[in-house]
């Protein structure tokens, strides 16, 4: 049972913890201190590469390196707990400078009566001073109309020696930094929830081929998308020489429960985008060649058509063959196997584009390498052997397939961070170019006429509002000089 000194200390010690706790988390030095720790980490996740293979780690970093980065958890690190921690930790040190801060700002941003203290302004170094023959009770209707119209408070005030006006603008401007201080909590909301729900990955779907799922980016499982992407046609344009390409462009098709939603054509930079789920080009590939139709919606297996020529005789001899069926060359020139089809064939550094690979047998048993590229029918030519081979495309043409290669890509935060940016924005122009202002004019009686002082502060861009409040006292000067004045 508790004694009542006990209740007494744990009454004591209670709102000590929680003020320390406050001052902690309401601390600018854990706020620069979190943000060198992010930039650190940072660096940190661009010098080590994110979501590699273990072989890439273990080649470049070592076992030992690489036990420690999973331990760590460096390989994710952006989804990783601790980092995520810290994200939350510096969105609350935020909430709690602001809220810390607010307390003491809404004093004045939020009062209905604004306290002036006159003698102040009456010592004010900026303040204009100025006098009219004018009696000063005429003075006091057109002054406050002209006071009216530039500040949303203004409260005439009777003095000793005559009277006195309290005008003030822009108390809401002494909230811009709080706006900011918001943008950048929306920011960071919005990148936890692009991390803990969006996902990233890619598919390479051939011409005329659909696909439903994409392999992630992050954990390389295969990932079911919430409809069906379908690869109509693809088209690639190359520069002069046909070596860089300058535009390679997919006609896509979004189809649900099998029918066509949505088509679009995609370039670099110009995705298409379905239910939030960004479908962008990324890269793309030739295929191996399509079966060849010999009739309606029928398919057999592709003959590959071919043409020897003999360095004996000059005789040139067709021949069909398909990949991995040997064939003998007229006039016992030996016997030629087509391994497999290459999309991009190498030769010597130089892009031979699609062709054949095979190995060609002479009469002597002797096997050699031949590559037979379809943009090239007379590459074996430098060969130099017994008989030159090329695929004949005019009996069986050979039509390239290429596949597209597409990142997808969803980020449910987006519309946060998109918010975030305008919210910050928009405090940033508060902040900077806005400011809390306050003037004071105050008219006595000077014998038959009258006396004007003009004084006024603002919490930021002294020198403007300096002008300001110059152009203001200009404008009361010429009112106090017309006698016409009412």
């Amino acid at each position: 049972m508790l004694k009542a000194t006990d209740m007494d200390e744990k009454t004591i010690i209670s709102p000590n913890i929680m003020n320390s706790l406050w001052r902690f988390l309401a601390s600018l030095k854990l706020t620069v201190v979190l943000l060198l720790c992010m930039a650190v980490l940072s660096i940190i996740g661009t010098v080590v590469p994110q979501n590699s293979s273990p072989q890439e780690y273990v080649t470049f970093y070592g076992l030992f390196a690489y036990q420690v980065f999973v331990l760590l958890d460096i390989v994710d690190m952006y989804h990783s707990w601790w980092f995520v921690g810290l994200l939350l930790l510096l969105v609350v040190n935020i909430v709690v400078c602001s809220i810390d801060r607010l307390r003491s700002s809404a004093k004045v941003i939020f009062t209905r009566k604004p306290s002036f203290d006159m003698q102040n302004y009456r010592q004010r170094k900026g303040r204009n001073e100025f006098t009219s023959d004018i009696p000063a009770e005429r003075l006091k209707a057109p002054f406050e109309r002209v006071l009216r119209r530039r500040f949303r408070y203004c409260q005439p005030t009777q003095t000793d020696k005559g009277f006195a006006f309290t005008a003030e603008k822009g108390r809401w401007t002494r909230l811009g930094v709080y706006v900011v201080h918001l943008s950048i909590v929306v920011l960071l909301f919005g990148g936890l929830i692009g991390s803990k729900f969006g996902f990233e990955g890619f598919v390479n779907i051939p011409e005329g081929e659909t696909a439903d799922t994409i392999q992630s980016n992050r954990s390389g499982q295969r990932l079911t998308l919430p409809f069906s992407i379908r690869c109509d046609d693809f088209s690639l344009q190359f520069y002069e020489g046909g070596q860089r390409p300058k535009e390679y462009r997919s006609s896509l098709t979004i189809l649900e429960e099998g029918k066509e939603v949505v088509r679009k054509d995609i370039v670099v930079n110009d995705p298409l985008t379905y239910k939030g789920i960004g479908i962008y080009q990324s890269s793309y590939g030739r295929m191996a060649p399509a079966t060849a139709p010999v009739a309606m919606d029928t398919e057999v297996p592709e003959q590959i058509s071919l043409s020897f020529r003999s360095a004996a005789s000059g005789m040139i001899y067709p021949g069909t063959t398909k990949l991995g069926e040997p064939l003998q060359i007229p006039e016992g020139l030996g016997q030629l196997v087509l391994n497999r089809f290459e999309p991009e064939a190498k030769f010597k550094g130089m892009d031979l584009g699609p062709a054949y690979e095979g190995t060609l047998t002479n009469r002597e048993g002797v096997s050699e390498s031949v590559i037979l590229p379809l943009k090239f029918p007379k590459f074996d030519n430098m060969r130099g052997g017994d008989v030159a081979i090329a695929v004949d495309q005019r009996q069986a043409p050979v039509q390239e397939r290429y596949y597209t290669g597409l990142q997808v890509v969803s980020d449910p935060g987006v519309g946060f961070v998109y918010a975030g940016f305008i919210l910050m924005i928009a405090g940033c122009i508060v902040a900077f170019f806005m400011s809390h202002q306050q003037v004071v004019v105050e008219v006595t009686t000077k014998g038959s006429g009258s006396r004007i002082m003009v004084s006024g502060k603002a919490n930021k861009n002294q020198a403007g509002f300096q002008m300001t409040l110059q152009r203001l006292a200009d404008r009361l000067a010429v009112l106090a000089k017309d006698r016409s004045a009412r």
